[in-house]
């Protein structure tokens, strides 16, 4: 008996961990050197670079500064336990406790999982004035941040779902 549970126990981890390879690995069209969960050095790497190595979609987000359709994201209703990554180079970004509920259209989250985590640059496309959120590690587009977030911060960090990878919590 206490072999059957461990063989199932080893092959329900074992999927779990198949599966988020799979997931990670729908982001590139090639394998990506740059992508790490652990490492925090900065990465100065030229589009051209991240054009071969990236998907067009995520490519066209991430590195061109486009923006997802609102509603039609994957982690725009998503509501499980976890931590959200860079989808580009693996950066953790937000933890799903910090996720709220909104209408905007994007996932939205009331702070960064650290201080820098994210970057921030002011933004005057389309004739308004708003502060874009960059990866930290890798300096790609994620989205927005405005002022009117909820509790405790008052920030609501609006991002694009493509450029986020989410792992969840381990049970």
């Amino acid at each position: 008996m206490k072999t059957f549970v461990s063989k199932t126990i080893l092959a329900f981890c074992l999927a779990l961990c198949l599966e988020g390879y799979k997931a990670q690995s729908t982001l590139f069209k090639a394998k990506n050197p740059y992508y790490s969960h652990t490492s925090e050095n900065i990465l100065k790497v030229s589009n051209s670079e991240w054009k071969k190595i990236l998907k067009p979609e995520l490519y066209q987000v991430a590195r061109e500064g486009a923006t997802e359709t609102a509603f039609t994201g994957k982690y725009y209703e998503f509501d499980e336990k976890g931590t959200y990554y860079c989808a580009v180079c693996g950066n953790s970004l937000f933890i799903s406790t910090s996720k709220f509920a909104t209408t905007c259209g994007w996932p939205s989250f009331y702070q960064p999982i650290h201080k820098n985590s994210v970057k921030y640059r002011k933004d005057t496309s389309y004739h308004m004035e708003r502060t874009e959120v960059r990866c930290g590690r890798c300096d790609s587009h994620l989205g927005h941040v405005f002022d009117d977030g909820p509790k405790p911060t008052g920030k609501r960090f609006c991002m694009n779902s493509i450029c986020l990878e989410f792992v969840p919590d381990k049970k």
